[in-house]
C-alpha cells in the first residue's frame, strides 16, 4: 500500500470531491424562512466564540475545567510553533523539541512515544485529525494553528462525542467560518533567527456560496546547525445555504521538510550557547504531510437538530529516529474515512442528545536500521541491521452515546453520558514472525477492543456572579497500532489492555471586583498505562496517579494615556506520581511507588500585561516552568526557567499593521526539553533572544 493509493485512499479523495460537489447537495433555492436562516440559526453566522459552540466539545458553562484561545489572541501571539500559544492555558505544558517537533502534556507528564501519540486528541473544527489508532506525538505541526479563530482546550477527559485517545484532554482547532469574516489579510515576517514566514486568509463569495482560505508559508533557517524547517499549509472552506440543509465543507493540507538537531548530552549543556547550536544528529530529518477533507451538513427538524459529518483522512511521514541508540528509520502513513452523527433535541432546559461514529483506517509501518549490527553477540546482535519491523494494520472504530443536560432544579444543571466504542484491528505482517536481538515480530493476527466511558457533572449558579461545579469522567483508549505490534523480545505477544483514567475534579468560575476567575481541583488515578522505561522496554500496566489545582485570572485595569491597561495569568500545581514499582536493571533507574513521574513539572505558569488603545497596543508576558525530574529513579533534575517576551504593534492604517515581538528578551539559558538517558543528562536547548518584525496588511 506505501506505493500507491489503498481504497482508503480513493474513499479519502472521494470525501474530497464530496467536499467540492456539496452544492448538489446542500444548494437549493434559499427560503425565506427556511429552517437554518439566518435569525434561527447562529451557526449561520458565527461571531467570535460562537464558532466554539458550533465545533466545539462542551459549552463554557458545563461542568469542566475548559479554556478556549480567541482569534485576537492567536494573532498577536504569532506562534511559530503551536507551543507558544498552547502554553498559555493552564495546566498545559508543550515542550518543542527541534523544528517542528514537540511532546505535550495536559495534567500529565510530558508524554513521548504512544503514550504521546493516545493520550491527547487533537480536532480541527471538531474532527479528528487522524484515526485513534495511529496517534504521532508531533502531530499539532499537521495542524493550521496560525490562522485559526479559536483554539478549545479541555483538560481532563472529553466529553462523550469522543472516544479513544481523549484521555487527558483535547485541543480543538476552529478555523473561521465561512460568510463571518470580510476580506483579505496578507502577513509577512521576519526573524533574527533565518525565520521568515507568510500568512494569508481570504473571504470571497461566489455566486451565493462564501468561501474561506487560509495560507501559511515558513522558511526557518535554523538557529542550530542542520536544523533548517521549510512547512506549508492551506485550508479551504466554503459553507452552502440550501432550504432544508446547510453544509460547510473543509479542505486541509499540511507539508513538512525539516532537518532535525538532535539532544545535546552533559549535565547543564543547554547553557553553553556555542554548544547548543551544534547538532549531534546532522543526518536527522523529518518528511511528512497530511490531507483531509470533510462537509459538515446539518439541519433542523423543528426544535431538533441533526448533524451529519463524512470525512476522509491521508497522511504519510518518514524520519529518522535519532533519539533511539540504533538511530533506524522509520516509514509510516494512512488512510481513513469515516462519519459522524449527532441528533440534538428537547427544549434547553431538558436538552439530550444522540450519537453515532464509524472510521475505518488502512495504515503500515517499516522500521529500518542502515547502522552496521552492534550490542549483544555477534550471532544475534541486539540492534541488528536491516527491517526491524515492516506491517499493514486495518481498523476499524464504531462508536455510540447519548447525551442528556437537565436543568433540574433552579440554579442546577447535570450532565451525564455514556459513550460505548469498540475498535478491531487486522495486523498483518510482511517480514517473518520471529525475535530478532530486541524486536519481535508477531505472526499476522486480530484484536478487537472495547471502551465505555461514562461522564456526570452538575453545575450550580446561585452564587451571584459565579458558578461551581463537581464532575467526573472517564477516559479510556485502545492501545495504538504501534504499542500493540512494535515488539521488543521481552515482549509477549498478546492483546493489550484498555488505558483507563477516573477523573473527579470540582471548580468555580465567575467574576469578582472586575476579575474574572477560573479554578479547578482535580485528583485522577491511571490504570494499563503503556510506556517505554529507561531500559527502552515497553511496559504495558502501569499504574499513575494525579492530583492538581489550576487558577486563571484576567482584567482590565483602568484607561491611561487614552488606552486601556489589562491583565492576565494563570498558575498550576500538579503532584504527579507513580503508583505501582519496577525493577529497570540496566538502567538502574527502578520505578517505585510514589516517586514522581518524570518530565511533570509541580508548578507551571504564564503572566500578561498588555496596554492598548486605538492605535497602539504593547504587551509583556512571561511563562515558568517549575523544576521536575528527568529520569525514573527521581536522581537527576532540571531546575526550571522562567523566559519573558515583549509584544508591540502600530496600527498605520485601517490597511496597514507593523508589529515586533521579542522572545527571551533577558537571553534566559534554558532546555525547552530535558532528560536523562543511558547515563547522562540531554537537552533540546532553548531559544536565544530573538525579534521577529512583520507588516500586516488588510484589504
Amino acid at each position: 500500500m506505501r506505493k500507491a493509493y489503498t481504497a482508503a485512499s480513493w474513499i479519502a479523495l472521494a470525501a474530497a470531491a464530496t467536499a467540492l460537489s456539496a452544492p448538489a447537495l446542500a444548494q437549493q433555492p434559499q427560503a425565506a424562512a427556511g429552517p437554518l436562516a439566518p435569525a434561527a440559526a447562529p451557526a449561520d453566522a458565527p461571531e467570535g466564540g460562537q464558532v466554539v459552540i458550533i465545533y466545539g466539545d462542551r459549552n463554557a458553562s458545563d461542568p469542566g475545567a475548559y479554556s478556549v484561545i480567541d482569534s485576537k489572541t492567536i494573532q498577536d501571539v504569532g506562534a511559530n510553533h503551536p507551543a507558544e500559544i498552547l502554553n498559555t492555558v493552564p495546566g498545559v505544558n508543550v515542550q518543542m523539541n527541534s523544528g517542528q517537533e514537540l511532546l505535550v502534556a495536559i495534567r500529565s507528564p510530558v508524554l513521548p512515544a504512544g503514550a504521546g501519540q493516545g493520550s491527547f486528541l487533537i480536532l480541527e473544527n471538531g474532527i479528528p485529525t487522524r484515526a485513534s489508532g495511529f496517534g504521532n506525538v508531533n502531530a499539532l505541526f499537521e495542524v493550521h494553528h496560525e490562522t485559526a479563530d479559536a483554539i478549545e482546550v479541555v483538560r481532563g477527559p472529553a466529553s462523550v462525542r469522543y472516544g479513544s485517545n481523549a484521555v487527558h484532554g483535547l485541543m480543538n482547532f476552529i478555523d473561521p467560518e465561512p460568510g463571518a469574516q470580510t476580506g483579505q489579510t496578507l502577513t509577512l515576517s521576519g526573524n533574527t533567527l533565518q525565520r521568515y514566514r507568510a500568512d494569508a486568509t481570504a473571504n470571497v463569495d461566489i455566486d451565493g456560496v462564501s468561501n474561506w482560505i487560509g495560507l501559511s508559508v515558513m522558511d526557518d533557517g535554523g538557529w542550530r546547525d542542520s536544523s533548517g524547517v521549510e512547512q506549508q499549509k492551506l485550508t479551504v472552506r466554503s459553507k452552502f445555504r440550501g432550504e432544508d440543509w446547510n453544509a460547510v465543507a473543509t479542505l486541509a493540507a499540511v507539508n513538512l521538510n525539516q532537518e532535525t538537531a538532535g539532544f545535546i548530552q552533559g549535565f547543564e549543556a543547554y547553557k553553553n550557547i556555542d554548544l547548543a547550536t551544534t547538532n549531534p544528529n546532522p543526518e536527522a530529518y523529518r518528511d511528512a504531510w497530511a490531507a483531509r477533507a470533510n462537509v459538515r451538513f446539518e439541519t433542523n427538524i423543528g426544535q431538533d437538530k441533526l448533524i451529519i459529518t463524512p470525512f476522509g483522512i491521508a497522511q504519510r511521514m518518514k524520519f529518522i529516529q535519532h533519539f533511539l541508540p540504533d538511530q533506524s528509520t522509520e516509514e509510516n502513513g494512512h488512510d481513513s474515512v469515516g462519519i459522524m452523527t449527532r441528533y440534538e433535541s428537547g427544549p434547553k432546559s431538558f436538552r439530550w442528545a444522540i450519537g453515532a461514529d464509524i472510521q475505518y483506517a488502512n495504515g503500515f509501518l517499516t522500521e529500518t536500521q542502515t547502522r552496521a549490527s552492534f550490542g549483544g553477540p555477534p550471532a544475534n546482535p541486539t540492534f541488528p541491521r536491516g527491517v526491524h519491523y515492516d506491517y499493514d494494520v486495518e481498523t476499524l472504530m464504531s462508536g455510540a452515546y447519548g447525551e442528556l443536560n437537565w436543568d433540574f432544579a433552579p440554579n442546577w444543571s447535570l450532565l451525564a453520558g455514556l459513550r460505548a466504542e469498540s475498535h478491531a484491528y487486522d495486523y498483518t505482517t510482511n517480514k517473518a514472525p520471529g525475535t530478532y536481538g530486541r524486536f519481535r515480530v508477531a505472526p499476522n493476527r486480530t484484536d478487537t477492543f472495547d471502551l465505555l466511558t461514562p461522564k456526570l457533572g452538575v453545575v450550580y449558579t446561585g452564587f451571584e456572579g459565579a458558578e461551581v461545579y463537581a464532575n467526573y469522567a472517564r477516559g479510556e483508549r485502545a492501545p495504538q497500532t504501534s504499542d500493540q505490534y512494535r515488539l521488543q523480545n521481552l515482549q509477549a505477544i498478546q492483546r493489550l489492555n484498555v488505558e483507563t483514567l477516573d477523573s473527579y475534579e470540582v471548580g468555580m468560575r465567575g467574576a469578582i471586583a472586575g476579575v474574572s476567575y477560573d479554578l479547578a481541583a482535580y485528583t485522577m488515578k491511571k490504570e494499563n498505562f503503556f510506556f517505554r522505561d529507561s531500559d527502552g522496554l515497553n511496559v504495558p500496566n502501569g499504574k499513575t496517579d494525579h492530583v492538581g489545582v489550576e487558577l486563571a485570572l484576567d482584567s482590565e485595569i483602568g484607561d491611561w494615556m487614552g488606552g486601556t491597561f489589562s491583565w492576565n495569568g494563570n498558575v498550576s500545581w500538579s503532584d504527579q506520581t507513580y503508583a505501582f514499582t519496577r525493577n529497570v536493571v540496566v538502567a538502574s533507574e527502578d520505578i517505585v511507588d510514589g516517586d514522581q513521574i518524570d518530565t511533570a513539572p509541580e508548578w507551571l505558569a504564564d503572566a500578561g500585561l498588555a496596554w492598548r488603545n486605538a492605535d497602539l497596543s504593547l504587551g509583556i508576558s512571561a511563562e515558568y516552568v517549575g523544576e521536575y525530574f528527568t529520569n525514573a529513579a527521581n536522581t537527576a533534575t532540571y531546575p526550571g526557567h522562567l523566559i519573558v517576551h515583549l509584544r508591540g504593534a502600530w496600527r498605520v492604517s485601517d490597511a496597514l499593521e507593523a508589529f515586533v515581538t521579542i522572545r527571551n528578551i533577558t537571553d534566559e539559558r534554558y532546555a525547552d526539553r530535558a532528560d536523562f538517558a543511558n547515563g547522562a543528562d540531554r537537552y533540546f536547548p532553548g531559544e536565544p533572544v530573538n525579534a521577529t518584525l512583520g507588516v500586516r496588511i488588510r484589504n
